[in-house]
């Protein structure tokens, strides 16, 4: 086993060559340890080393003497839903989220989807299995199956308001997860949607584009699509399905930013007063529009660990991140995607706007999108940034974010990378560019 498959928020390799069943079964085993479960849910994604992969993990689970309730094939929302829908102390699913076929990897949770990172037990759990103390406990877990997609389907489904409004959309999935999301747009809300499909085929698994909608470039056939189609918006989910980007109607790229400010706009005419956190790489437009509709605006460090954390303890009805997470207090801080898309056609439903008349009254400011370099010494370079800006005002939240009227910039290190990334906003253009050039400039020395 490769060790660095141990990543800040899950388990991620290439297959066999990083992670195989020996690993997956010793993680198994050791993660029963680590969360003292008596039972879990387990589900996987379609990739082809699932199914094996799958029956190490749920072996290794049982011979520790847990109880497993075996989901088979789930997207990541799913799996953070079946830990507080199920009686299950946890849940685990094999996936490698939006990296292409050849990986795969665990992602694990408490009960009420409390992530496990490196700091929260996966450390622990690494190093358990490198230890290699595997022991069989004295009575083997049971296995029985279920499938959670109906309750879960149930439940979200709710939180649709479109009345009598018809939709025509346009949906990609990369033939991965999201093919599982699908079911909302064509069975249960059938009457309020014309779907058209892109890539949702599951018996071609990860045979598509990638499925990163951050990558504004695998986004390119969905705009075209959009277009071509008049749709009303277009879809794009990532991988295991967690993570999620919208076209407008035009085929422009909404930021995943403004997407948070929209949302935030629509729960808070039902919940006024409510806290709603956003990372500190989002528009400042984001914080204004949340503000301005009677919420309570925290920012945020980036990852899903941190996020739901203080969720948890300012009890924040939700959460949205500059990489499309979007965190909804209905799923116990977890994400769901699919509501997200929800959330927006309901504002579309109700005002009657397109979602290009919607998106424009938060396009308040000029933003960078997230730029990455590659350093050899992130700390001496954020110093030397702290010295350049002293006059600005400084947050060390994550990274270093620095202030001014006219714009701000955020610097972070990536925690698998030697890499330092960049966000930069100003209130023009001209401004925007000016500033990114000569921090990139520093970065870059």
């Amino acid at each position: 086993m490769n060790q660095e498959i141990f990543k800040a928020y899950d388990i991620r390799g290439i297959y066999p060559t990083d992670i195989d069943e020996d690993a997956v079964y010793k993680i198994g085993h050791a993660a029963v340890v680590e969360l003292g479960a008596r039972s879990l849910a387990v589900g996987r994604d379609a990739r082809d080393s699932g199914p094996s992969l799958h029956t190490a993990l749920i072996n290794g689970i049982t011979d520790a003497g847990c109880d497993v309730i075996d989901l088979d094939m789930i997207t990541t929302p799913m799996l953070y839903f079946s830990s507080h829908a199920l009686d299950v102390d946890g849940a685990i699913a094999v996936t490698a989220s939006h990296n292409p076929g050849e990986y795969n990897g665990i992602k694990i949770c408490r009960k009420n989807a409390q992530p496990v990172g490196s700091a929260t037990g996966l450390n622990n759990i690494r190093d358990a299995v490198i230890a290699g103390n595997i022991t069989h406990a004295t009575r083997k877990g049971t296995i029985t199956t279920y499938n959670i997609r109906p309750s879960y389907y149930e439940y979200f489904g709710k939180f649709a308001t479109f009345g009598d409004k018809k939709f025509k959309i346009v949906i990609d999935c990369a033939n991965t997860m999201g093919v599982l999301e699908l079911p909302f747009y064509r069975k249960y809300f059938a009457e309020n949607f014309d779907v058209v499909e892109l890539y949702c085929d599951l018996t071609h698994a990860y045979e598509a584009h990638e499925a990163n909608p951050l990558k504004t470039e695998t986004l390119k056939e969905l705009q075209e699509r959009v277009i071509s189609e008049n749709a009303d918006l277009g879809i794009s989910y990532d991988g295991d399905a967690d993570r999620i980007g919208f076209v407008d109607e035009t085929g422009q790229i909404i930021p995943m930013d403004l997407t948070t400010g929209l949302i935030a706009k629509v729960l808070l005419e039902k919940n006024p007063g409510a806290t709603i956190l956003y990372d500190l790489r989002s528009s400042r437009a984001v914080k204004e529009i949340i503000e301005e509709s009677g919420g309570i605006a925290h920012e945020c460090r980036v990852g899903h660990a941190f996020i739901k954390e203080q969720m948890r303890e300012e009890n924040a009805l939700f959460s949205g991140e500059l990489s499309g997470h979007y965190y909804f207090q209905a799923n116990k801080n977890g994400e769901v995607s699919t509501l997200a898309a929800f959330t927006l056609l309901n504002l579309m439903a109700q005002t009657g706007k397109k979602i290009s008349e919607l998106v424009q009254d938060l396009r308040r400011y000029a933003h960078s999108g997230e730029i990455n370099s590659e350093v050899h010494d992130k700390d001496a370079i954020i110093a030397s940034l702290k010295e350049k800006y002293s006059d600005g005002t400084l947050s060390e939240l994550d990274g270093v974010k620095i202030d001014y009227p006219d714009w701000w910039f955020n610097v972070r290190p990536s925690n698998t990378e030697p890499v330092l990334r960049l966000n930069c906003e100003a209130k023009t253009s001209e401004l925007m560019e000016q500033k990114r050039d000569e921090l990139l400039a520093i970065i870059r020395s």
